[in-house]
């Protein structure tokens, strides 16, 4: 039976009891209502607390059931129904508190792509997004959203992408650019050429991520575990000395109603789950509440280079011309007329060189890309290689600290082109900022060379460089770090991170243009691309658990003043079972200023 039901019945159970108390006269009647019901729940407690001994509750649990049944003996039935209704009117208003606490995580559920529209020919079909296959050319009509992630191979947009990356500005979208599922199209339609199946793409893997997330609870319950044997002691303590000097079993009674039900079991929970919705409003799903915990506590950060500290995407450095003949401008030009058509990286890296300054490319024909080598074509008219030094007739080579490729013109080599690896404009300002919250070490984990690695270290301020890293020597790092450098966090984005990203205390991917792979063994995933998200998981998770340790102790606090007021005999049971509830309240509402920005 859900807490709401339980709820329900009990207060359906209190209306009929007073009615029999004072619309029949009948206390009798009343009494054993009460004492049977009483008992139910007792037993269903019993029962709930048995299951979960190893969490701790058990402490809260047993002061609850031990009030319930002393406030039975000594007489005070309506004491003891109260506590049954606060009770578990506590448990469904935490159920109600995380519900809406997580209502962001589940948002992307909402408008999940269900179809998608085919084009064979001249025909277009409509098909269920599951049956789209990869190389399918689909049609993606205005204001509909992308259905699978592939490539607009007609037609330009502006497209709108806030659900995945929380960018609210919409991103131009032209031929050869990427899309990902889930994002919405503007007014223009555009022909797709799928790339990624339906369960592969983006907005199916962060659907995953989602539900991931609702399925795995608030773990972290620990906080709450460290007070509540001690309380319970504590409460048993004072109401038996309270007894014991008065003489009198109610006191007894009065001070457990007071103590029963305790804010131990609502505070932690409610805090880590708000904190969850409030990363996931800030562009990070935090799978479980067990990362919030260990995120606050964290002491070392470990990144992977490309696609983490800097954007993944080369971009041109520098035009080295070595022929009398050709110009600068010229080089550039037929290169990037030649790598057009291709899907290399370095190809990609040029064509945008040439869509930034605006370069009046020339038609290529005969296009023909040779494996380990590079492409070779027909470029107005004259034949042009582009790629390694051999392949391009060059007689030297740059050092391995360069990335470049060859130029050859008509037969005659007439240059290189040098790329560079960008730094994320963020990154700097990340490690300060990390630094600040109390990360000690920072390190880079990357198989890059040690010399590209080392400068790139130098420009972000990491401290710590392995270069040249295979994916098992990088979790040897992580697993040398002293017990003091822990908990360590890992952030990466492609697939050969996601062994040290699962090996990590916590693991964050960079899910926004990252691996699959890397979203799926990471405990929080980065929806936007910005590396100061890492910096914010961190700081919202520290003011998460700031704010639950608060919450308990502030429970705790009024509890104890409570207890001690009531061994006295100030406070009777019933208003006792009253001003628990409040307590209960007090708790839940503080621990849900988690959720606040």
């Amino acid at each position: 039976m859900s807490n709401i039901k339980k709820f329900l019945l009990t207060v359906m159970i209190g209306v009929v009891a007073l009615i029999l108390e004072f619309g029949f006269h009948q206390s009798q009647w009343a009494f054993w209502l009460v004492s049977i019901i009483g008992g139910i729940m007792t037993i269903s407690m019993l029962i709930g607390m048995i299951k979960t001994l190893r969490s701790g509750k058990y402490g809260v649990d047993i002061l609850a059931v031990t009030a319930i049944v002393a406030t039975l003996m000594v007489g005070d039935y309506w004491a003891s129904l109260v506590v049954l209704v606060m009770l578990t009117g506590g448990d469904s208003l935490e159920d109600y508190a995380s519900h809406q606490a997580s209502r962001e995580l589940r948002s992307l559920l909402d408008n999940s792509p269900q179809v998608a529209h085919r084009i064979d020919g001249e025909k277009i079909t409509e098909l269920a997004v599951e049956e789209v296959q990869v190389g399918d050319l689909i049609l993606v009509k205005p204001g509909e959203l992308v259905p699978v992630d592939g490539r607009v191979a007609v037609g330009e947009s502006f497209v709108d992408e806030s659900s995945l990356t929380g960018e609210s500005k919409p991103i131009e979208k032209k031929v050869n650019d990427e899309l990902m599922s889930g994002s919405v199209n503007g007014d223009a339609a555009l022909r797709v050429k799928v790339t990624k199946a339906a369960q592969d793409s983006q907005y199916q893997t962060l659907v995953k991520l989602v539900k991931e997330s609702e399925e795995k609870p608030a773990h972290f319950v620990r906080l709450a575990d460290r007070y509540a044997v001690p309380f319970t002691i504590t409460a048993y303590i004072i109401g038996g000395v309270a007894w014991f000097i008065s003489k009198d079993p109610v006191r007894f009674a009065e001070v457990l109603v007071v103590a029963s039900p305790c804010p131990l079991i609502l505070a932690a929970p409610v805090a880590l789950v708000a904190g969850m919705s409030r990363s996931s409003r800030n562009g990070i799903v935090v799978k479980t509440g067990t990362t919030i915990e260990k995120l606050a506590r964290a002491k070392s950060i470990a990144f992977d280079k490309t696609g983490t500290l800097t954007e993944g995407k080369l971009s041109v450095e520098e035009i080295h011309v070595d022929a009398a003949a050709v110009s600068k401008e010229e080089l550039i030009t037929y290169a990037v007329s030649g790598e057009q058509e291709s899907s290399h990286i370095l190809a990609r890296s040029l064509v945008a060189y040439g869509k930034e300054n605006q370069l009046a490319l020339f038609p290529v024909t005969d296009l023909e890309e040779i494996t380990g080598q590079g492409i070779q074509a027909k470029v107005n008219g004259k034949t042009i290689r582009v790629g390694k030094a051999a392949f391009a007739g060059a007689v030297n080579e740059l050092t391995n600290e360069k990335t470049a490729v060859y130029v050859s013109l008509a037969d005659q080599y007439i240059g290189y082109i040098t790329f560079t690896d960008i730094v994320r404009k963020e990154s700097a300002a990340t490690i300060t900022e990390l630094n600040k919250l109390g990360i000690k070490k920072t390190i880079m984990l990357t198989g890059d060379r040690q010399a590209i690695a080392d400068r790139i270290a130098d420009q972000v301020g990491i401290t710590e460089v392995h270069a040249e890293c295979l994916p098992a020597e990088k979790i040897n790092v992580l697993k040398t770090l002293k017990e003091q450098e822990r908990p360590v966090v890992m952030v990466g984005d492609g697939i050969n991170d996601a062994p040290a990203l699962a090996v990590a205390d916590i693991g964050i991917a960079m899910g926004a243009h990252g691996s699959t792979a890397a979203s799926e063994s990471a405990d929080a995933v980065i929806l936007k691309d910005d590396l100061s998200r890492v910096s914010a998981a961190i700081h919202l998770s520290q003011d998460t658990m700031r704010i639950a340790r608060q919450s308990v102790l502030i429970g705790l606090i009024i509890c104890v003043i409570l207890m001690l007021i009531a061994s006295t005999g100030v406070i009777p049971a019933l208003l006792g079972a009253a001003l628990q509830e409040v307590i209960d309240t007090v708790s839940i509402l503080s621990a849900l200023r988690a959720r606040k920005d």
